[in-house]
């Protein structure tokens, strides 16, 4: 009999078996992070050759319309699950026929103003406040996956104001039929707690954060910052309903992220 259903992407097909408790290593998901237009504006593709990063004027960084074309690059050599964009530039890549039936676009559902970037200024060092530029409505047109991301610092006055944030956004989300996963940074300004502790902290603010979620309205999968093999084992081993997965950077060699993937999936990560 025919059927009409269409053939799971990679990374459901991933999901689904990760959920059954039937993990391989192939089924790990990879996640290329290509949104860094909400943090850093002009600079997000990189310099040229032979030009500074912080520089300024013409000529010296790559243009949106290289960062889309490498974004396609990626896309066609199929070697990943999400590609993770702006808004803008995920509804550029969407218009071209089969590009998302393999890979997932992924859409940032909210830039928070800790990862606001432009040269000359110290958002980042300051408590994060919730903003959201995305228009969930619109982005439901070519995609379905966004993520979230949220920072604590001890700070009752700004945690709970990013906390009721994404419980707005959940409930739009949820509504419009748009799931996401939830990055969670270390803290970026912490106040009056012990560094030591942060990592314990990040792992209970998550727990006690989704604990009062149902499953219309959860994340598909965490990304935390690598805090070590302990803590990432705690948060893995506390609730096998849930997919942990760490954040990246660029900072580093090529080794360096081998070596942290092959420790983050010895202590349960799944997701990169």
């Amino acid at each position: 009999m025919p059927t009409n259903k269409k053939p799971a992407r990679d990374l459901d097909r991933k999901l689904a078996k990760i959920h059954a408790g039937k993990y391989k290593p192939a089924d790990f998901i990879i996640a290329d992070a290509k949104d860094a237009d909400m943090a850093f504006g002009v600079m997000a593709p990189a310099p040229h050759p032979g030009k500074t990063w912080g520089d300024s004027g013409p000529g010296i960084y790559r243009t949106r319309q290289d960062y889309i074309s490498h974004m396609q690059t990626l896309i066609n050599q199929g070697q990943l699950d999400i590609m993770l964009t702006s808004a803008s530039n995920g509804e550029q890549l969407a218009k071209k026929s089969g590009n998302f039936k393999k890979v997932t676009l992924a859409i940032r559902g909210n830039d928070a103003t800790d990862i606001w970037n432009p040269r000359g200024t110290n958002y980042p060092v300051n408590k994060s406040i919730p903003f959201q530029t995305v228009n969930l409505k619109r982005i439901r047109k070519f995609c379905d996956l966004v993520l979230y991301s949220l920072t604590f610092n001890n700070d009752l006055d700004a945690d709970l104001r990013s906390l009721q944030a994404y419980r707005e956004f959940r409930i739009e989300a949820a509504d419009l039929g748009v799931r996401h996963f939830m990055e969670v940074f270390n803290p970026n300004a912490p106040v009056g707690m012990k560094k030591s502790d942060e990592a314990s902290m990040v792992n209970d603010h998550i727990i006690r954060t989704l604990a009062g979620v149902t499953e219309a309205e959860r994340p598909v999968f965490l990304k935390i910052a690598y805090n070590g093999g302990k803590h990432l084992r705690e948060l893995v081993e506390h609730d096998s309903s849930t997919i942990v997965g760490l954040l990246g950077g660029s900072a580093g060699t090529t080794r360096d992220t081998f070596e942290l993937l092959q420790r983050g999936e010895q202590a349960g990560a799944r997701v990169a």
